[in-house]
């Protein structure tokens, strides 16, 4: 006799088994604006409405459907050969929404300041994981939270725990060493803007024995201000043992001013150029060369510095 009741719960097992397997696929997680992102399954065609979305989604093993770029300039020049062929849909403060639309992504990995105004939009395409990616803990924070989302969580955590080791490794390099006073500055105008201590790069070099004399923001849990324009007789006050210089589309021309020979490290040759990545260096590969670049130019340099 024909067994009903074995076929019936074969039946509901056919039908059940695939909707747990598909609930425990499912992720859950919340933004820095607070928001709570449900997705049915790891997403496979992030868009990066930042550096950092292209980035992390590079580290963790996913090519991006688009990423946002700098005018001209194109791509982030240090992701530049792992985005070859993928669309661009125009700078981070001012996507193109009609292109993103058209490229079906399943996820969208932006900074929350520059989506506010977009957001609703943007969500009406795909899920919007917006981050603040402004402090050592925002980008910490970000690769996890973009691990989840991508179905690396595992691996974003490998990457965070990589690189706390790799500050602390090269932390005891600075040892017992003098402190050193430095500053980050950037803008092509008559007067510089200079970051805080809470911007991440500051931040890593004050984690590895270096003294960021622009200072600690008021309220840093804020995250805004990223710092403030400065005078160059206020610097010259903080006299930096080294200046570090953003790149520029335009001639600095506060480097034009007289009090500009009068600073230490210009006289002393320890104004230094570093990578535009400085200035968006949240995401895993980013971060990680801000690291190279401090060993390279500041802790293992004895060549032209032995001080430092």
């Amino acid at each position: 006799m024909f067994d009903f009741r074995n076929l019936a719960i074969a039946i509901l097992f056919a039908l059940v088994v695939p909707a747990v397997l598909a609930s425990d696929q499912s992720i859950e997680l919340t933004d820095d604006r607070g928001a709570t992102l449900q997705l049915s399954a790891a997403a496979t065609q992030p868009a990066a409405i930042s550096t950092f979305g292209a980035d992390v989604s590079l580290a963790l093993g996913v090519v991006p459907v688009a990423v946002t770029d700098y005018g001209l300039q194109g791509v982030p020049d240090y992701l530049s050969d792992q985005l070859k062929g993928v669309p661009t849909v125009g700078p981070r403060h001012q996507p193109n929404l009609e292109i993103l639309s058209k490229l079906s992504p399943d996820l969208v990995i932006a900074i929350r300041r520059y989506t506010e105004k977009d957001g609703a939009h943007i969500e009406s395409i795909a899920p919007l994981l917006a981050l603040d990616l402004i402090s050592l803990s925002d980008s910490l924070r970000a690769v996890e939270l973009a691990g989840q989302a991508l179905g690396a969580h595992e691996k974003a955590s490998k990457l965070n725990a990589h690189f706390l080791n790799r500050i602390d490794e090269l932390s005891a390099l600075r040892k017992g060493k003098p402190t050193k006073t430095i500053a980050l500055l950037t803008s092509g105008s008559e007067t510089p803007f200079i970051y805080y201590d809470h911007f991440l790069a500051t931040a890593l070099l004050e984690k590895l024995g270096f003294n960021s004399v622009g200072g600690a923001l008021k309220n840093p849990e804020e995250g805004i201000p990223l710092g403030y324009r400065i005078s160059l007789e206020a610097l010259l006050e903080l006299d930096p043992d080294i200046i570090l210089m953003l790149p520029t589309s335009r001639q600095r021309a506060f480097t034009m001013n007289p009090v500009w020979p009068y600073l230490k490290a210009v006289q002393n040759d320890r104004v230094l150029e570093v990578p535009h990545y400085w200035k968006e260096g949240a995401g895993p590969i980013a971060r990680e060369r801000i690291l190279d670049d401090i060993e390279r130019l500041l802790l293992n340099n004895p060549e032209n510095s032995p001080e430092i």
